[in-house]
């Protein structure tokens, strides 16, 4: 059976290249809202997390109607960190849009989407996006993108891959870069035209992977996947097996629910055929690898193994002297309880136990990822404390230590070169590419991923806030030696209190402040950065007394040099080894892991 009614496409991009955009505009040209209806801007960017920093995190389904054939649209995230999102996805779709930046053309992420793509045998079509931008290289772009696929080792017919020229923000598509579009209508012909649709045997035993998984605290557990063989109705009983887990079997579950998407809506159906991608709950214990399948044929599908993660933390209950005054869920039983619920729907995630019930390992593809999870965390109402992020390592059959590496494209202005160049010596950095593009350099390098750890703030400093690095896993490489991690001390409060005035005054000499007038601060609390590498202590709390020759007022004469406020990023970036995040609710703290400044010293005296 061919379903000619239907196409099932994915779009995949490197991030900030205008994925959610286009999405946008292909559901208001393709009829997805009325006429008078108010949208918001990035409309499928629905997490509180993704709209703030402009990303998207999880992926997506939609799905638009033109000509009658309906176009399933799953729209993936573009960042490295949340690159098994897009592994997954693409098992559910028949071809994909590849989205280039007219500007900034190829990046690492678009190669690694890409390679995956071609792996599964996809068609592609190339759309190169924001034409409309002053610094477009669209004579370029086309070139660029064929030596990418070259590079892949794509196939003649992957080669020939139409290409269009569109503006996602303005909705406009044209098959030249010569001719301005005026709608979208172009993308969606070569869609239809050029997308294979979905085919499979309509009358064999029904069969479906699970590539995705959502869940809903009235349902629990919601399998999102295409069917591939034969068709499915509500109620039916089904079997459940796994290809990589061969002792995984449930030989009678029923499908409680099925639901479709359409436009934005999930909605009730109350059968499905081949080629359809619906959610279907009532199944306990459903995982992403798993295919429902017929009772009377149970037959494993082969899932794509997901890659390892690179980087760890240990995710440990708050002791600091403020902890259980700002959050709901602080106790390990509730922390475990919520990263290995985290494991349910993040396949790239693992945690493991520790010896101490209190902590928890954690490993994820990479710093962002890991903040990512800290930050849903801290807004749900959970105090913890994080440490500073590791790479794993690995061994060879010889014994050898390997260790992630990571492939880096950085964009600069040109006299900010040399800056970069030396930093990336220090970090062990191979240069692999150096071209121009206009008044800018384009540089490519591989880096150890513990070479990134801390670098993104100095990178921004050094460039003057107009330099662009992105990251995406390459290989595992022999470990190349140690690389110095953070050239700064802290400055360690010395007492438990409040910070005021004239203690910052002082403080401020001996290095940049985080914290203001106000603050709490506990002893061994990390208050600021000091200029030299070894850490300070400083008191913050302390007063100015007062005499019968001195004046009360005389204090406001005092000018505080505005404080450094650090991010969540920032002071996962800034942590030593010998430091914890403490999070909360309400606040991100730097501390030492030993908060007694005597306790330090000691420790410091006997090594």
């Amino acid at each position: 059976m061919v379903r000619e009614d239907l196409r099932n496409i994915a779009i995949i991009a490197h991030v900030d290249h205008g994925k959610t955009t286009l999405v946008d505009e292909m559901l208001k040209q393709g009829g997805a809202f009325r006429e008078n209806q108010v949208v918001a801007e990035r409309v499928m960017d629905n997490n509180d997390i993704e709209r703030e920093r402009g990303i998207t995190i999880l992926a997506k389904n939609t799905s638009v109607c033109y000509k009658g054939t309906k176009i399933n649209i799953i729209d993936t995230p573009g960042h490295a960190d949340f690159g098994g999102e897009v592994e997954r996805v693409l098992s559910m779709v028949d071809g994909v849009l590849l989205l280039v930046d007219a500007a900034e053309g190829a990046m690492p992420q678009t190669r690694f989407v890409l390679s995956k793509a071609l792996e599964m045998n996809h068609k592609i079509i190339i759309v190169v996006n924001k034409i409309d931008r002053p610094d477009a290289r669209l004579d370029e772009i086309g070139d660029e993108v064929l030596e990418l696929l070259l590079d892949l080792d794509a196939n003649e017919e992957q080669l020939e891959s139409p290409i269009l020229f569109c503006s996602g923000r303005a909705g406009t598509a044209s098959l030249s870069q010569y001719e301005a579009g005026t709608d979208l209508i172009p993308l969606f012909d070569t869609i239809i035209n050029y997308i294979e649709p979905p085919q499979g045997d309509e009358n064999g035993p029904f069969q479906m992977l699970v590539s995705s998984i959502d869940y809903n605290e009235y349902v629990g557990r919601i399998g999102i996947g295409r069917i591939q063989r034969g068709s499915v109705k509500v109620n039916q009983n089904v079997a459940v097996c796994n290809h990589q887990n061969p002792d995984k079997k449930i030989n009678n579950a029923k499908l409680v629910s099925l639901l479709q998407i359409e436009g934005l809506q999930r909605v009730p159906a109350e059968t499905a055929q081949v080629g359809d991608i619906v959610w279907v709950s009532g199944i306990e214990g459903i995982t992403i690898g798993d295919t429902i399948c017929a009772t009377d044929c149970v037959e494993p599908i082969e899932f794509t193994k997901i890659s390892e993660p690179t980087v760890e933390m240990t995710f440990s209950v708050n002791d600091s002297p403020f902890a259980g005054k700002e959050g709901k869920f602080v106790t390990s039983r509730q922390l475990r309880e919520r990263l290995f619920k985290e494991t349910l729907k993040d396949v790239s995630l693992r945690v493991e136990e520790t010896d101490n019930t209190d902590a928890f390992r954690v490993a994820g593809r990479g710093e962002m990822h890991l903040s990512i999870l800290i930050e849903n965390m801290r807004r749900e109402g959970y105090e913890l404390s994080v440490s500073t992020p590791r790479v794993l390592f690995k061994e060879d059959e010889n014994g050898k230590k390997l260790e992630p590496v990571e492939r880096l494209v950085i964009d600069v202005p040109e006299e900010c070169v040399g800056s970069v160049m030396e930093k990336m010596g220090t970090r062990k950095a191979d240069m692999i590419e150096m071209h121009p593009q206009g008044s800018r350099m384009k540089l490519e390098f591989l880096i150890p991923a513990r070479g990134l750890f801390g670098y993104k703030s100095e990178f921004l400093t050094d460039t003057k806030g107009e330099g662009i690095m992105s990251s995406v896993f390459d290989s595992y490489q022999p470990y190349k030696g140690e690389i110095p991690r953070r050239n700064t001390g802290s400055l360690v409060s010395f007492e438990t209190g409040e910070a005021v005035t004239y203690g910052l005054y002082n403080a401020q000499e001996r290095g940049q402040l985080f914290i203001g007038a106000g603050t709490p601060v506990y002893e061994g609390m990390i208050v600021g950065a000091s200029p030299k590498t070894e850490d300070l202590v400083v008191n913050v709390c302390k007063k100015k007394h007062l005499t019968n020759t001195r004046a009360s007022g005389s204090d406001d004469a005092l000018r505080l040099v505005p404080p450094r406020r650090l991010s969540l990023e920032d002071s996962l970036e800034f942590l030593a080894d010998d430091e914890l995040l403490e999070v909360t609710p309400e606040n991100i703290r730097i501390r030492k892991r030993i908060l007694s400044n005597t306790q330090r010293a000691k420790n410091r005296a006997k090594q």
